[in-house]
């Protein structure tokens, strides 16, 4: 058991597990079990409020009163930091990546609705300078007699790993309260972070369980780039290294599809599907990508050699809203 870095509750833990007992007896082998991130909250509700919870005590610790992040216009790691700003009295920035004519509702109408500060960046802009942007944002805030805390891309860094590190320990809690055991964990991958919590406290509880990210944009390669370099800055914070290679890193490629938070008639079909077949809503942007790749794996014949598998939810319902033209043609 290690030390970790102090933390401020914002999340509802421990989340549950259940048993997807319709969706195994389809597959028929493995079982699938998912763990449900999507309830840690409502306004804060999905994976990233358990980084935040890391991110946000370091940010109070050096007395900022602002904090400045950066996502997608339908951001989820966006719309938690600003919920979480309102709720401690502090203030927010978000720069987020836009096409142009957005309309308001799902995250976004939610960030107005917290009052956070919104910067409108181009996509160009925003793959190219979003941190100079940020950098530029804290710089103005500073002027103005502010002290502003820069979070990067959801909330995937070095302080923010410890959110999944503690997810892994509570997982372990409920294999022995569940009296079963999960010889894998599949779950999306958008930045990183939430992988790369999960890999370290894989590695340092002295786990043997397999760990896979569906990736929902870039490629295999980029995230085990990304993964290490996040695993190797959260390091300073427990003053232990541990010995791991990118192989270890397990990336299933293949299901981004048209594009990040961009949705193929297949993957919404799915949610569809397994909201009927379950009760449980997936996201189009990141659990609707990796809970359909999953499957997909299995139907080929992949991964059968686990016994139990647990999916995470990483929540991202308010997501569902803007795609809502898309879920009912006359193909669905």
């Amino acid at each position: 058991m290690i030390k970790l870095p102090s933390k401020i509750k914002l999340a509802n833990l421990p989340t549950k597990i259940e048993h997807l007992s319709r969706l195994s007896k389809e597959l028929n082998r493995p079982k699938i079990y998912i763990k449900r991130d999507d309830q840690t909250g409502s306004e804060v509700s999905g994976n990233k409020v358990r980084k935040l919870e890391y991110i946000v005590k370091e940010a109070l610790d050096q007395h900022c009163d602002y904090l400045i992040t950066c996502g997608g216009i339908q951001s989820n790691h966006a719309r938690a930091t600003a919920a979480i700003a309102a709720k401690l009295g502090i203030k927010s920035y978000l720069v987020l990546r836009t096409s142009g004519d957005e309309a308001l509702q799902g995250n976004y109408l939610l960030d107005q609705l917290l009052g956070a500060n919104i910067k409108l960046v181009s996509h160009d802009d925003y793959k190219k300078r979003r941190m100079v942007i940020m950098e530029e944002i804290q710089l103005e805030l500073k002027k103005q007699g502010h002290k502003a805390y820069i979070i990067p891309e959801g909330g995937s860094m070095g302080i923010g790993t410890f959110g999944y590190y503690s997810a892994m320990e509570e997982i372990t809690d409920q294999e022995k309260q569940l009296g079963i055991s999960f010889d894998a964990i599949v779950l999306p991958v958008g930045s990183g972070g939430t992988y790369s919590g999960l890999f370290l406290g894989n590695k340092l509880l002295k786990r043997q369980t397999d760990i896979y990210g569906v990736n929902v944009c870039d490629d295999a390669t980029y995230f085990k780039n990304q993964i290490s370099r996040i695993l190797n800055d959260s390091f300073q914070y427990i003053d232990k290294d541990i010995d791991f290679t990118k192989d270890e890193i397990n990336i299933i490629d293949g299901y981004v599809g048209e594009g990040y938070a961009k949705s193929r008639p297949e993957e919404l079909e799915f949610i569809h599907y397994l909201a009927i077949l379950e009760g449980v809503i997936l996201d189009p942007v990141y659990t609707g990508k990796a809970m359909y790749g999953l499957v997909n794996e299995l139907k080929k014949g992949n991964l059968k050699q686990y016994k139990n598998i647990l999916f995470i939810h990483t929540g991202g319902i308010f997501g569902v809203f803007p795609k809502s033209n898309l879920f009912f043609k006359e193909s669905l």
